[in-house]
């Protein structure tokens, strides 16, 4: 499980490394600061904050972690159920 996890998440920042990056379009320098300003206007901070967090959900190197910490959290839940379950054969 964990090797998997760490393949997948090789995969994913590959993948997303690979494509063009659009974030640097100097056509689209002014949008950003009025969508911010609108979205400030209409959710405060908070959405601020979640259109943040949502941005960085999309970036490969943040979603590769993300694969990584689940793969270690499920092969660490496996290695826990199967230890109990020796400990309760043996005993």
């Amino acid at each position: 499980m964990l090797a998997l996890g760490f393949a997948g998440a090789g995969i994913i920042y590959w993948l997303g490394t690979r494509s063009p990056d659009v974030s640097d379009d100097l056509s689209m320098a002014g949008y950003d600061r009025a969508a911010e300003r609108q979205m400030e206007i209409l959710y405060g901070k908070q959405g601020e904050l979640i259109e943040d967090w949502s941005n960085d959900l999309k970036q490969p190197g943040t979603q590769a972690i993300i694969i990584v910490v689940a793969a270690a959290l499920i092969a660490g839940g496996c290695f826990y159920f199967a230890r109990l379950l020796d400990s309760d054969e043996t005993g």
